[in-house]
């Protein structure tokens, strides 16, 4: 499997650690999100899994290899979100339960159908209800040889510090701009539109990468710039409110490149450059409680709730914020 580079070092790195023995049965792969830390996780499962011994991750021709790749492999177990029972139109659960760690905690206890290792993936662990933290908690106080739990988190701190205590720590962090940008042209992307995307991403290559394949960076600019005609008294908060909300799956990303930019608008007190048409507001503590707002909103996407009528009272308090704001040159 193609890995980026700063994929590719983790992987050595914890490689390294399994040939010295060094290896604990369970790893936390944690890190911000769409960094691959599902792709190391699943990479190391494949080495560790593999029956020939190379010094490549997986030979990708043995039983095992053969088995993995189609989904079948006995000895990998890989846990992640379920379909609601009965549930109709079929919807995925929102947390990982507690039958689902019962099994992998039973599996694990029993011999390797393979006679090797056994491995099991749970992405994303932070989705494990309590009574599934507490079921995984005892499998983790119970090691056994050449069994290997793989947790997948964005989220790390909303797992129980006793179950973070029990696994070695795989960090992911943003690699180097530089690194970032040769990856995202090796993706195919142009050198400028990468440069641009990579720096609304705030230096994420993952991100960059899926707003550019997926059109966002004109998203982006046309959020901001709405957002801009709300400031200015030329657009209605609630026109706007209902337009971001007629797409619920882009809602929270449009809503994201807003708190950007109060960000940004934040950090121009450091000189860094504001967006375009907007200049920092003479009362920066209710810009603060403002994006405190939003960002709770951002959260709240999912519940039932009367989100556009919510947006356009922040839209319509932004509104009357800005019409406040002192010039600042």
């Amino acid at each position: 499997m193609s890995l980026s580079p700063w994929q590719h070092r983790h992987l050595q790195r914890t490689l390294a650690t399994w040939r010295s023995g060094r290896l604990g049965h369970a790893q936390l792969l944690c890190g911000p999100e769409a960094l691959g830390k599902r792709a190391v996780a699943e990479a190391l499962a494949a080495r560790l899994l593999c029956e020939t011994p190379v010094d490549e991750p997986s030979c990708g021709r043995c039983r095992s290899c053969t088995l993995r790749q189609a989904g079948t492999h006995p000895d990998l177990r890989i846990v992640t979100f379920e379909e609601v029972p009965k549930s109709s139109p079929p919807r995925l659960r929102t947390e990982l339960v507690v039958e689902q760690v019962r099994n992998i905690g039973e599996s694990m206890q029993m011999t390797s159908q393979r006679g090797g290792a056994q491995v099991v993936l749970i992405d994303p662990a932070d989705a494990l209800n309590n009574a599934a933290a507490n079921a995984l908690l005892k499998t983790l106080e119970e090691p056994a040889d050449n069994r290997f739990l793989l947790l997948v988190s964005a989220l790390p701190q909303r797992l129980p510090a006793t179950i973070r205590s029990r696994c070695q720590r795989i960090e992911f962090n943003l690699p180097q701009p530089e690194e970032a940008l040769d990856w995202l042209r090796a993706q195919g992307h142009v050198a400028e539109r990468a440069r641009l995307a990579l720096d609304a991403a705030h230096g994420h290559p993952g991100l960059a990468d899926a707003w550019l394949r997926a059109g966002h960076l004109a998203l982006r600019e046309e959020t901001l710039k709405e957002w801009v005609s709300v400031a200015h008294g030329t657009a209605a908060p609630l026109c706007i409110a209902q337009r971001w909300m007629a797409e619920p799956q882009l809602a929270p990303l449009r809503l994201r490149f807003v708190a950007d930019a109060v960000v940004a608008l934040a950090r121009s007190l450091a000189g860094v450059p504001v967006p375009a048409g907007l200049t920092l507001p003479a009362d920066v503590d209710k810009l603060g409680s403002w994006f405190d707002r939003m960002n709770q909103m951002r959260r709240q996407l999912s519940a039932p709730l009367a989100h556009e009528l919510a947006l356009a009272g922040l839209l319509a308090e932004w509104r009357d914020l800005m019409a406040t704001t002192e010039t600042h040159r």
